[in-house]
């Protein structure tokens, strides 16, 4: 593996003035409830509503004249299509998208608003991998995928930089870096940053229970591959396997994995919209969730959350709230969940 935090540099120089810089959330109330100095990183807040931007804008960036002219494709259950798809329209370039028929709704249509076309598949019976470059040797289209490409990656990483900064800036040096994983890039470049400047710094990843390969490949040596495609509730967190330029990086950098379930994700999710008002996407939310069902694990270190997305259906949010507040407040012995509020 040859990518560095000299790529995440510069990758942070060369989008940083075509996204958001996220705010590096804190809350006393939070932390007296769970125990714990907890710092949150709102991606939800990003541009296109998710860290996909970042990976899609650092690609897309330094294609040629001859890749811009005809057009790149990527597959996506929704945050990473809409990424492509507005760095694309930044760009000049046209884009394909293939995304399976379950997919959010706000996920493709967002994607759409962009002026991507929608290639739609069947998750339980397709390969969208297979579709997407069968595709792109027709048209000549470029292929961007979601994480094992190592300028994706190096662009995801410049959230770890940022986190860096942002935690340096308020005199906080991070005993732990939380990020929910999928295909691995995510953490892969955002853990090889922050381990660049924090190598005492322990790198856990989050998966859904159910799709657990990093936490069960860490475990054997082996890549694990899921039983299911989805659907469920974590919807972006749905990889079948860790990606191959991925795991040669969180094999050596990421310490840990939790994985958590559906109640833990949506007590979380309420948690975070009472006390910052924020809407937060269920795989957004898992990093949190696994500190409610590992709270001892947790107790008294400064800790850093990525927040990844804030992409939910209002039927799917709405639905988490209400049961979400219910779990959340027996699970921090608290009748009432608004005293969180600052």
């Amino acid at each position: 593996m040859t990518l560095t935090a000299a790529d995440i540099a510069a990758a942070d120089r060369r989008i940083s003035a075509h996204i958001s810089e996220t705010p590096l959330l804190h809350s006393n109330r939070l932390n007296r409830a769970l125990g714990a100095d907890l710092y949150f990183k709102a991606e939800c807040l990003q541009r296109t509503g998710s860290f996909k931007i970042r990976g899609a804008l650092n690609r897309l960036l330094q294609l040629s004249d001859d890749e811009r002219r005809r057009g790149v494709i990527a597959w996506s259950s929704g945050n990473h299509a809409q990424g492509v798809a507005a760095a694309a329209a930044q760009v000049g370039t046209p884009a394909v998208i293939v995304m399976p028929h379950d997919a959010p709704h706000i996920k493709r249509t967002n994607t759409e608003s962009f002026g991507a076309t929608v290639v739609g598949y069947d998750r339980a019976g397709q390969d969208r991998e297979a579709i997407a470059r069968h595709i792109a040797a027709e048209r000549g289209l470029v292929v961007v995928p979601s994480y094992d490409d190592e300028a994706v990656i190096a662009g995801q990483g410049t959230l770890g930089l940022e986190i860096t900064r942002q935690a340096r800036t308020q005199n906080v040096k991070l005993d732990a870096l939380m990020a929910p994983v999928s295909g691995g890039g995510l953490i892969a470049g955002t853990g090889l940053a922050a381990k660049s400047l924090w190598p005492e710094c322990e790198l856990i990843g989050v998966e859904p229970n159910g799709f657990d390969d990093h936490r069960r490949t860490q475990m054997t040596g082996a890549r694990a591959v899921n039983a299911s495609a989805g659907p469920a509730l974590c919807d972006a967190l749905l990889a079948t396997t860790p990606g191959r330029l991925t795991w040669a990086i969180n094999r050596d950098y990421v310490d840990r994995f939790f994985s958590v379930d559906d109640d833990a994700v949506s007590a979380a999710m309420a948690i975070l919209s009472v006390t910052f008002g924020l809407v937060v996407e269920p795989s957004g939310a898992v990093g949190l969730a696994a500190i409610l069902r590992n709270r001892d694990h947790f107790r008294g270190r400064r800790v850093g959350i990525v927040l990844s997305g804030g992409n939910a259906d209002e039927t799917i949010m709405n639905k988490c709230l209400a049961t979400g507040a219910t779990i959340a407040s027996q699970m921090l012995n608290q009748s009432d969940l608004l005293l969180l509020r600052e």
